[in-house]
Formats: C-alpha cells, structure tokens, sequence
C-alpha cells in the first residue's frame, strides 16, 4: 500500500509538471515537442559545431543553398581539436556537432561520461600517409620517424593503416584499438605521437606522417593525390557523423538538417569539391 501511495503521488508531480511545461509553451504542435516536454522554437538558429574542412564547408553549402527551403536557420562554429565541439555538445552550448566518427565518439562518451549520439552519416575522410622526404611507400627504411594521431581511436586507425601496408607488424585481433605497444615488429621505424591536429606542421621533421582527411584538406594537401597510401572506402567503420546530446534527436531542426546533409545536393557538392579526398557516405548506418 504504501509503495501504492508513493507512486501516486509521483504521478501526480509528473502531471503538474507536464500541465506547467505544457502551458509555458508557444506553440502546439506535437512535432516542435521536444524529448524532455519542453517545446522547440524552429524559428531559432540551429547552432553547430565543426571542423573548419571539409565539415564547416559541407555545412555553409548547406545554409547558402538549401536550409532556406526547409525553413531553417543555421549557424556554423568552427573547432579545430577534437574535444571542445563534444563538451560543447553536451552542455547545451551548441545544438549539435559534425566533425567525428562513431569509434571516436564511443571513446569520448566512455571516458567522459557524456551522452553524445549519432544521428546520421555524412561522408568518410580516408586517413592518409604523407611524405616530404620520400616519394613512394618503398622508400620508407629503417630508421625513419613516422608521426601519428595520439587520441586513442585514430592511433590504432594510423596503426592499422601501417600495418595493412606491411611497415609494421600489430599482434593479432588488436583491431581498431591497437597502441604503439601492440606493435610486434616496428622493422627499425621509429614513432612520434602527436595531436591530431598538428600532425601536419610536422611533416618537415618526420620522415612521414598519418594524417587526418580534414586536416591534411586544411594543410593544403590533396589527400587523393599526395597521400602515399589511403585508407580504402569500402567496409570502413570511420563514417564522420551529426550528432547530438541524447534527447535532442527529435528536435525538427536536426531531423532537417540530417536530411539535408544525405541530400543529392550535398553528394553532388562533395564528389566534385574534394574529388576523392572526402567520400559521401549515405546510407549507411550511423552506428
């Protein structure tokens, strides 16, 4: 009985809740209701947070060409590391993020505790080998320093590029997460971890480094052409994604925005600006 009463009372509360929530709101369409009760205000910016290339790019077509039609508004900040746009995300101070993809986005919400979430595919960025100092993959001896990404999940990425070329030796079933400690035979290389972010200013003091699509994009490299090996496309879990803090999935301004970002429009933009440096990658599953 008494169990009874508590639970009683615990849905009267949640009604009077409902009944303040409901009678604050502007508005009394069942679609611009948010996940918590609250309402959305579609008239409001849509505020993202991005890489500056190829994802801010991708997304000021999207607000010069298409967002008008849709009735949206949309207002791009640009990020150039990989953990403001999530904590950013996470406490309200955007309204979603495109610059990751789901392996980062698992490791970032497990150590962080945060509760960021897929909401769909845009395109796929192929990690690439560079070089100033040698022109082939051949050439690459002992004795030479390779610079690569030192967050977690485009390490073992990196690691696993190297090893699908036969530079270095990983023990067996490391998979994505693979450390420079898995490495079972580095043939005489020797390594430099570093931010993600200024693995490119590196490519003078190395002999060769694995570097991001977007960044190596921001560098001025033409990953299609300069990379010395890309990572290939097909079965690739590296998908950069939109995603947003657990909730806000249904706000109608991302559900906009998602189909947007997998339009015709926004493939055909892709494929002739970067012309195999980003990839579209619709349709498939964002995790």
């Amino acid at each position: 009985m008494r169990k009874n009463i508590k639970l009683t009372a615990l849905a009267a509360t949640a009604a009077a809740l409902a009944l303040s929530l409901s009678a604050c709101g502007s508005s009394s369409d069942p679609s611009s209701t948010k996940a918590d009760g609250g309402k959305v205000d579609e008239s409001k910016p849509l505020v993202i947070a991005a890489s500056p290339t190829p994802h801010a790019d991708i997304l000021k077509f999207v607000k010069d060409n298409l967002a008008a039609k849709e009735g949206l508004k949309l207002e791009v900040k640009e990020f150039t590391d990989y953990v403001l746009p999530n904590t950013a995300t996470q406490q309200g101070q955007v309204d979603a993020n495109y610059f990751q993809h789901v392996p980062y986005l698992d490791d970032f919400n497990k150590k962080n505790g945060t509760d960021i979430v897929p909401v769909v595919n845009v395109h796929l960025e192929p990690l690439g080998l560079y070089s100033k100092k040698v022109k082939a993959l051949t050439d690459i001896k002992a004795g030479q320093t390779i610079a690569v990404p030192n967050d977690p999940t485009n390490e073992g990425r990196a690691l696993q590029l190297l090893a699908a070329n036969k530079l270095i030796t990983l023990k067996e079933g490391v998979g994505t997460g693979a450390k420079l400690s898995d490495i079972t035979d580095k043939k005489g290389l020797e390594f430099k971890e570093l931010e993600a972010a200024t693995v490119p200013r590196a490519l003078n003091d190395v002999d060769a480094a694995v570097i991001n699509g977007n960044y190596a994009i921001e560098a001025k490299l033409v990953p299609a052409k300069d990379a010395l090996v890309l990572e290939k496309a097909e079965g690739n879990p590296y998908a950069n994604i939109l995603a947003v803090k657990n909730g806000k999935q249904d706000d109608p301004r991302i559900q906009k925005l998602a189909k947007l970002l997998n339009s015709d429009e926004v493939k055909k933009f892709i494929t002739d600006k970067y012309e195999g440096s980003v990839i579209p990658a619709f349709g498939k599953p964002a995790a």
